[in-house]
């Protein structure tokens, strides 16, 4: 991209965050603190951007979800419908962002930039909630109220991967350049 002078855009995570107990909105120009190695990869590619001399727009994002692939939303719809009983970690925080919304921002990204907004931005959808919180409205929405949704803690769900607790990205500055 350096080379054509064209526009690098990468979709970077939330999970750069994370080992630092978080409680406000994480900003762009805070420190990475990542738990786990896809949240260091993350990291690492957008610093070794960073410094290639191009023009870039590292797009990090949160609990991505679309009626496509594989996603915590398209799990919840099909688990509220099969089980009678759930629980549902509700001690991680951030901000679910539909897939189509983000593909939106790109597209004014790419629009609107004019070389003089190089650099890193958050973007993911409004308002915060639990992954508790974010089933009992996947199951509200699609109908399958009847299952029983509890709350749990992290270390109650067996998981592989160490992520946030709290990782609510901070959006003004995506707002004001674009």
């Amino acid at each position: 991209m350096k080379e054509v002078g064209g526009l690098l855009i990468q979709i970077s995570t939330d999970y750069v965050f994370g080992q630092e107990p978080y409680n406000v909105p994480c900003k762009e120009e805070q420190q990475g603190t990542p738990t786990g190695v896809y949240g260091m990869s993350k990291l690492h590619g957008e610093q070794k951007i960073m410094v290639v001399g191009c023009n870039y727009v590292i797009i990090r994002t949160a609990w991505l979800y679309s009626e496509f692939g594989k996603n915590f939303c398209k799990t919840m719809m099909n688990l509220t419908a099969t089980k009678l009983k759930l629980n549902v970690v509700f001690d991680q925080v951030g901000t679910p962002t539909y897939a189509y919304d983000l593909a939106k921002a790109i597209d004014v990204v790419i629009e609107k930039f004019d070389g003089s907004q190089v650099g890193i931005y958050h973007y993911s959808n409004e308002g915060v909630c639990s992954w508790y919180d974010f089933t009992k409205m996947i199951a509200e929405y699609n109908g399958t109220t009847e299952c029983d949704i509890q709350p749990c803690h992290s270390d109650e769900f067996p998981s592989p991967v160490k992520r946030p607790a709290y990782s609510v990205l901070d959006k003004t500055k995506i707002k004001e350049v674009f």
